[in-house]
């Protein structure tokens, strides 16, 4: 005698998987997208607040006193070579460094690299020891004026999406680098 197979039992319960895994997909697609349109917003949030200064002190400060917090992230170090002369600012203000150093360091980045890190970039001064995840920004200018590196860093370790998070944060860099020609070149408020 025959045995009858029951495959309608075995189909369903396969669709049952492959709904379960296509749910779980778009899921994770919500969230990333979620996570993307925070990320944009944050990023045009500090551009903004870097445009409404009125001096090139008052765009220090905003990088590294505001920007943190806009951008929900721990750190941030500004490091440029202005003339022969290098300087690193961050939350504690702004110190002297030998600019062959910056050189090094600014040399080394190509547009955005993002890294998940045991210890940050030195640039971050003291607090390198505490970050798990950086963004290192180059800020290039047309010479006279100065190149440098802008740092991000976050504490906790992150999964980083290098190829949307390396755009906004390229977007970042550059408007930073057109603040900062803004003020060297026109420092008077209009």
């Amino acid at each position: 005698m025959a045995t009858v197979i029951p495959f309608e039992e075995r189909a369903v319960a396969r669709l049952r998987e492959r709904l379960g895994a296509v749910e779980e997909a778009n899921q994770d697609l919500i969230a990333f997208a979620r996570g993307h349109s925070g990320a944009v917003a944050s990023i045009h949030a500090a551009v903004l607040a870097a445009v409404e200064t009125d001096s090139i002190d008052a765009l220090l400060h905003v990088v590294t006193q505001e920007w943190p917090l806009i951008l929900r992230i721990d750190a941030v170090a500004l490091s440029l070579i202005v003339g022969d002369k290098g300087f690193r600012a961050d939350g504690g203000g702004v110190q002297i460094v030998d600019p062959k150093i910056l050189k090094r360091a600014i040399d080394r980045v190509d547009g955005v690299e993002m890294h998940a890190v045991e210890r940050g970039h030195p640039l971050f001064g003291p607090a390198c020891d505490l970050i798990r995840a950086e963004a290192l920004i180059r800020i290039d200018c047309e010479p006279p004026l100065p190149v440098g590196l802008l740092a991000l860093g976050q504490r906790a370790e992150l999964s980083l999406d290098a190829r949307h998070g390396s755009e906004l944060l390229m977007f970042l860099g550059r408007s930073l680098a057109a603040m900062i020609r803004k003020w060297l070149v026109n420092p008077q408020p209009s």
